[in-house]
């Protein structure tokens, strides 16, 4: 509808997948699963269930009459017991049965960790994806020299693609933080209203290994290998905090890669994929603005500030339970997946088509090595006899005179100026010896190769492909 407002995360940024999982359909025939199962298992430990309830429930998983939820919560105040009644009208024969011995959040709850787990799966394999377009740019770039900058700064060379390895690098510290959040995404199971499993020594008559076999039973059916071993009626919200914080990890990565990608196409070394038709500006039409680029920063300042959403809920939960947490969790964590899956993509199809401007990146190089070679300059013409302290005495006044001069917009005559000078010992030709760029890069071909020999085995896998991806 175009007279309601939709979240611009849905409607332009977040993938098919992400939508999908976050849907009312996926939430609401995962609480319907999870009410399957509970029947199911409660079944399996001799209450009075029986295998039609429980198909029955089976068999209305999917058709869930949204219309009569509505209604029904207008007159109760009530998502669950909406849900629970409308539930029980698509299969009347197990209408007395559902939701028997559980809490509201024993489907909320789980059905939230369910599909958190699955969302970070996903922006699992996202993050995999852009590792290995790095992968394959460091590689190729991995002996390009280029102009190294600290402070934004002209500095010593590096390469191209030992560049894209500290990008790397921190994509690297995510997926360790993904894989921590999921090794510690347990299961609530159904604890009753407190946590105390009350409801269920009455059903199962005090037979405490019941409850225990009902909730690894339940745990299983949905994928997961244990539940928290304590709970108040919620599962932990520390869960929350630590899944929001990697997924701020995930921004933070991003949003630096995309700036420094930013500030080197200003300088037309690096340029983000702009396609044939693509659109600059709507008043200069020269223009090859990094929109992608800027889209990732731009997302990831959002993304980095509703991560505060979680710590916050977390800290104020009150004894056994309190409500505060519903609204906002019901906004901040699905919002932040789709701001981390949209941020990702966009990651995606920027590492996949990055292109280099390797005679630009050489300009900028041959302009600034005179200086950056100055110390290997002196060495040479203190082997050849000379005294260092009056050698390095005129690298510095040729310099500023050098620097002087390129800033009244004329070209670096370093080289000519230590050549005019007797006392420096080294003619122009052989001065231009010593400016081969590759002998300014340090160990950056081999710490690149070691590096991507080292993480090669966390890079193997299947990824979504960037190049399908349209933005």
């Amino acid at each position: 509808m175009t007279d309601r407002y939709e979240s611009p995360l849905a409607s332009r940024y977040a993938s098919a997948y992400m939508l999908n999982l976050f849907s009312a359909d996926t939430r609401y025939q995962t609480w319907r699963r999870l009410w399957t199962a509970l029947a199911k298992e409660e079944k399996n430990l001799g209450l009075p269930i029986t295998e039609d309830q429980v198909r029955e429930l089976s068999e209305h998983i999917a058709d869930i009459d949204y219309a009569a939820v509505r209604q029904r919560e207008k007159e109760v105040r009530h998502d669950v017991m909406a849900h629970v009644y409308v539930y029980g009208k698509a299969a009347p024969s197990a209408a007395g049965i559902i939701h028997l011995g559980a809490t509201s959040c024993y489907v909320t709850d789980n059905a939230d960790l369910i599909l958190y787990r699955d969302a970070l799966r996903y922006l699992r394999e996202e993050v995999l994806s852009v590792l290995q377009n790095l992968a394959r740019f460091a590689e190729r770039y991995k002996a390009t020299p280029t102009l190294g900058y600290t402070h934004y700064q002209p500095a010593q060379l590096v390469t191209v693609g030992k560049r894209a390895t500290l990008w790397m690098e921190d994509f690297l510290s995510d997926l360790r933080e993904i894989d921590f959040a999921l090794e510690n995404v347990k299961f609530l199971g159904c604890r009753g209203t407190t946590g105390t499993e009350a409801s269920f020594l009455d059903l199962f008559d005090g037979d405490t290994e019941k409850i225990d076999r009902m909730n690894r039973a339940l745990a299983a059916d949905f994928g997961f290998g244990a539940c928290f071993d304590v709970c108040g009626q919620t599962y932990p919200r520390k869960v929350d905090s630590r899944i929001l914080n990697a997924l701020s990890s995930l921004a933070q990565s991003c949003c630096r890669m995309a700036g420094d990608i930013r500030l080197l196409q200003h300088d037309r070394q690096l340029e983000e994929p702009f396609e044939e038709t693509q659109i600059g500006s709507s008043a200069m039409a020269y223009k090859r603005n990094p929109m992608r680029c800027e889209r990732i920063c731009s997302l990831s300042r959002y993304l980095m500030t509703d991560a505060m959403n979680a710590p916050l809920t977390a800290s104020a939960q009150w004894l056994e339970r309190t409500l505060d947490d519903s609204a906002n969790r019901r906004i901040s964590i699905p919002e932040g997946f789709l701001a981390a899956d949209a941020i990702l993509r966009l990651a995606q199809n920027v590492t996949n088509g990055l292109r280099v401007n390797e005679a630009v990146v050489g300009k900028a190089v041959g302009e600034y090595l005179p200086f950056i070679a100055t110390e290997n300059l002196l060495m040479e013409a203190v082997k050849r006899g000379g005294d260092r302290q009056a050698l390095h005495e005129i690298i510095r006044k040729c310099s500023m005179e050098a620097t002087a001069r390129m800033k009244e917009g004329e070209e670096c005559d370093l080289l000519k100026r230590l050549a005019a000078e007797p006392s420096f010992g080294l003619t122009g030709e052989e001065l231009n010896e010593l400016l081969d760029p590759r002998l300014y890069i340090g160990r950056c071909p081999e710490q690149v190769d070691r590096f991507l020999e080292k993480i090669r085995p966390a890079l193997e896998g299947s990824a979504p492909g960037a190049a399908e991806i349209d933005l």
